[in-house]
């Protein structure tokens, strides 16, 4: 979290998703500070006036309460603007140490108070915590454009970096990183446009916050409630009694709910037989947003666009994603669209196979219909039972949650890096069925704390996601205190089995996890995962594939009742079925980062002249060659929250970027002996432990000996036929 914190200084936005004129920025400052003095004291007697006294630092939530969030937030930016006026009017000539490093060292109180409250807030949120958000959303951006747009503290950031010769290593990584984010944010404009600047900053905070805080009214809103149990037949009876549970629960008793999660398509599709409740539940989710209830997100789509178009413009580039690739991997827009369009026709081709066999079983069993949405993936599981006589639900009896943590991600992790986990039950957590593990290095040392938050629950944002209490930080003496977060429904009695797709998840977030963990560098803005969006994604993707490693396979695969391994049978056919229907996964997925491009390379014009976003969207699809009915974007505008509300707004693109890099580095691993302590040994010292304070391209170069090529990709999504020599 102090990496965000840190960006908030140089003009981002605030967000745990990741993962935010000078008077006129004293005013809301100066009302921020009156509101605190008039409204709560902030003294010893809230927990976070200090440092926790747990290990690590790890927030003690056995004494937080709601009510001391606000003014430990508001005291926060008050100390933290302060030390920053402290040390913009330090007399003394700018150096490395008396500016740079002691930006560094500010904005304690802030960063251990916004650490806590943004991640409670998206992991167990509530109509408090989402009205404290859209409050303090204008306050904090005003904030961090006190520090971003302050002319006296960059004029001495700019004279540290134009006098940068002596610095080397990891200070002249930061000096560059610290003057380049400022120069971002706007700290050369004129005063008129730096209010400019401010205004819009305000509005693009609130507007984030506000599109977060619609999906979570959309999913209560478009729950689709079902009368009768024949109706709900496909399902087991587990399912069906977390339905009726569901339905209880949200006042609806004697019925069955469906939740929406976050993507178009919705898991319950694949097994439900009604062909009637499966459009009901994919029009809930793909309509949401549109006006169609109470809470219309289009206004916001529209308004978002322009603004950040706006933004981009006064900062001198052309537009939104200009400015965001300009510090990626990719470098530009141009790049990053010109790899997701040169996959297109092969995705294509793929999907038009796979339409066909799905459209061949519909007309098989007398479906006198052509395959729609809701049907996919309903039908897409019979192809595939067909083809490989393969039984999802006989896969997840192998698939037993505890088993696939301690045996599966864990044991995984044992092997590759020889750390271990030890549960913590005398550490108290923000909710229910929160698991906190000790993660102890090969040498028995203690790396930090890890919190495994798997299970869904209301107030939850959705998807799955890592982020962090602590960062790590040698110049704080700080070791990572770090956070997953997952949406698995739990059984109400009796064992939690997962999809392929929930194992795959785990092992992805722990590939964050231990990005984070296994951070050592000295300042914490360069810690863990503050690296390009089109990087971060890539030791995460990299891990997921140790989770079909025949020796960690053969570990926690086992049969919930018997302990018996996976039989080869069923294993070979659910190796030989993992790229089933890829071509619809990778197809739905271009399709939205094609489209988060096309909002986000709009000039400020065309982006005002939006009238009607699902028309805008339909012909970004069209433009790009992916608007294929049956094969909806994973995202469609009105609920985008990556672009709309988080961190990846023209950076969508980064999963499949990252995915090259991920594909190359474990093709290479395998052919270096594969799961080894010595190829861990390795990853973690040029990549996981590196955090951004060296060239991502670097760090890959210093693992893999050159930069990655795409064909490893292409394989692993099972797209072409892989080589043989």
């Amino acid at each position: 979290m102090r990496k965000s914190l840190i960006a908030v200084a140089i003009g981002a936005t605030l967000t745990v998703a990741a993962c935010s004129d000078k008077e006129a920025t004293q005013a809301v400052n100066e009302t921020a500070q009156t509101e605190q003095t008039q409204a709560v004291e902030f003294n010893q007697s809230n927990p976070f006036y200090a440092e926790s006294s747990l290990p690590f630092h790890a927030p003690d939530f056995s004494k937080i309460k709601f009510e001391h969030y606000k003014p430990a937030l508001l005291a926060g930016m008050e100390a933290h603007s302060k030390e920053i006026e402290a040390i913009a009017n330090n007399a003394e000539a700018p150096t490395f140490e008396n500016t740079i490093v002691e930006m560094e060292r500010s904005g304690a109180l802030l960063s251990r108070v916004a650490s806590v409250f943004y991640n409670v807030a998206g992991s167990n949120g509530n109509d408090q915590t989402r009205a404290l958000q859209g409050e303090l959303a204008p306050l904090m951006a005003a904030h961090g454009d006190s520090i971003s747009l302050n002319p006296k503290l960059f004029a001495r950031v700019k004279a540290v970096y134009e006098n940068r010769d002596s610095l080397e290593g990891e200070a002249l990584r930061l000096v560059e990183d610290t003057y380049k984010g400022f120069v971002r944010s706007g700290a050369e404009l004129n005063e008129e446009a730096k209010d400019k600047i401010r205004a819009i900053n305000t509005e693009l905070s609130s507007l984030t916050t506000e599109f977060q805080r619609n999906l979570m009214a959309l999913a209560k809103e478009n729950m689709v409630i079902v009368d009768d149990k024949a109706q709900l037949a496909g399902l087991s009876d587990t399912e069906i009694q977390q339905l009726a549970d569901a339905a209880t629960a949200a006042g609806h008793e004697g019925k069955y709910a469906i939740s929406i999660t976050n993507t178009t398509r919705q898991p319950i599709l694949s097994s439900l037989e009604n062909r009637e409740v499966r459009q009901r539940v994919w029009e809930a989710s793909a309509y949401r947003g549109t006006g169609n209830t109470e809470t219309d997100n289009r206004p916001l789509v529209k308004r978002l666009a322009e603004l950040r178009a706006q933004k981009a413009q006064l900062l001198g580039y052309d537009t939104w994603g200009d400015y965001v690739l300009e510090t990626s991997m990719a470098g530009s827009p141009e790049a990053a669209q010109k790899m997701l369009r040169d996959l297109v026709p092969a995705v294509v081709s793929n999907v038009e196979a796979e339409k066909a066999e799905i459209q061949a079983m519909i007309n098989s069993e007398g479906g006198d219909f052509e395959v729609q949405p809701w049907d996919w993936a309903y039908y897409a599981e019979k192809v595939r039972a067909e083809k490989y006589a393969l039984n999802a639900e006989e896969v997840k009896q192998y698939f037993e949650f505890n088993r696939v943590v301690e045996d599966g991600v864990f044991y995984a992790m044992n092997q590759l890096f020889g750390i271990s986990f030890e549960q913590r039950d005398d550490i108290p957590t923000y909710g229910d069925n929160i698991r906190v593990y000790e993660v102890k290095d090969i040498d028995g040392e203690t790396l930090g704390l890890f919190y495994g938050d798997w299970f869904t629950r209301d107030g939850k944002r959705g998807g799955a996601w890592m982020s962090s209490f602590v960062s790590q930080s040698e110049l704080l003496g700080n070791k990572p205190v770090i956070l997953n977060n997952q949406n698995i429904k739990k059984a109400a009695e009796g064992p939690t089995f997962l999809s392929f797709d929930e194992v795959s998840t785990m092992f992805h977030e722990m590939g964050h996890g231990l990005h984070g963990m296994f951070s050592d560098v000295m300042y914490p803005s360069l810690a863990g995962t503050s690296v390009s969006r089109d990087y971060v994604e890539f030791p995460s993707t990299f891990q997921e594939d140790w989770m079909l490693n025949e020796k960690v396979l053969n570990n926690f695969a086992k049969h919930y009742e018997t302990g018996e391994p996976m039989p080869k049978e069923l294993l070979d056919k659910v190796m030989a079925a993992k790229n089933f229907n890829m071509g619809y996964d990778t197809l739905e997925y271009i399709a939205s980062a094609l489209l988060d491009f096309e909002y986000h390379t709009l000039t400020p014009e065309a982006a005002a002249s939006i009238e009607d976003v699902a028309a805008f969207e339909a012909a970004a699809l069209e433009r790009n060659g992916v608007a294929i009915d049956a094969v909806p974007p994973r995202y469609k505008s009105t609920f985008f929250a990556h672009v709309f509300a988080g961190g990846y707004s023209a950076g969508y693109y980064a999963y499949m970027w990252s995915e090259i890099l991920a594909a190359d580095a474990f093709k290479y691993m395998q052919e270096q002996g594969g799961l080894t302590l010595e190829n861990g040994q390795k990853f973690r010292d040029t990549i996981l432990s590196k955090g951004n304070s060296k060239d991502p391209m670097q760090q890959y170069i210093d693992f893999r000996g050159q930069e990655p090529t795409g064909e490893a990709l292409l394989e692993r999504r099972g797209l072409t036929t892989p080589k043989i020599d």
